[in-house]
């Protein structure tokens, strides 16, 4: 995928919805990992230990996006679906939206929990700041002090943002492409002496 896609620039949330005294609160976040998942579901879990429930789907990478809708306890499809229905609603790839919930002691049923979880869903999303993003993939660069001036000449000269380094006997940096131009970007690094590179398996969003 080389086209632009739209994404979050920032977190969104909490947006809180009421039906029948549950209550509802949205949150949305820009991620490009599993791990980063993971981390805002820990966040939330610590911020909120008394939660009922804490639902969410995700969508992240462009190519061949890895998707996942979970009920947390809900009835099956009550609560993932719906929240990742607003995710393909908006068009949004690399962006995890959850949706705690506090039980009020009145039953929704299946339809009611559906449309609570896709409106918290939908009014978190409306809230958000969203931006329309190139493509991108991180490029890995490993090479010796005697290369580091035409790296970072290079790096400068196509502009490009480096998401990682560690400069211990050996150079490493983790530099975010653009999709439209790897290959030209790939060929001025490959023809600089002593250095080897490699790209990460998924985009760097």
């Amino acid at each position: 995928m080389t086209e632009p896609y739209k994404t979050l620039s920032a977190p969104s949330g909490p947006v809180q919805l009421k039906e029948r005294k549950s209550k509802f609160l949205g949150y949305a976040f820009p991620v490009r990992s599993r791990e980063e998942v993971g981390q805002q579901l820990g966040t939330l879990r610590a911020t909120y230990p008394d939660a009922t429930h804490i639902c969410y789907a995700f969508r992240i990478g462009l190519r061949q996006p890895e998707t996942r809708m979970n009920d947390d306890g809900e009835p099956a499809y009550s609560a993932g679906a719906p929240i990742f229905g607003q995710i393909e609603a908006f068009d949004l790839h690399n962006v995890l939206v959850c949706v705690v919930r506090y039980y009020g002691g009145t039953k929704l049923g299946v339809g009611g929990l559906m449309q609570a979880y896709r409106e918290t869903a939908r009014n978190c999303l409306q809230e958000a700041q969203l931006e329309v993003r190139e493509p991108s993939r991180n490029l890995e660069l490993r090479f010796g002090y005697e290369a580091l001036d035409a790296v970072m000449r290079t790096i400068s000269h196509h502009q490009l943002d480096i998401d990682r380094q560690d400069m211990a006997l050996r150079c490493r940096l983790l530099v975010r492409v653009p999709a439209a131009r790897e290959e030209e970007v790939l060929a001025f690094f490959q023809a600089i002496p002593g250095l080897a590179t490699s790209w990460e398996a998924s985009e760097a969003g």
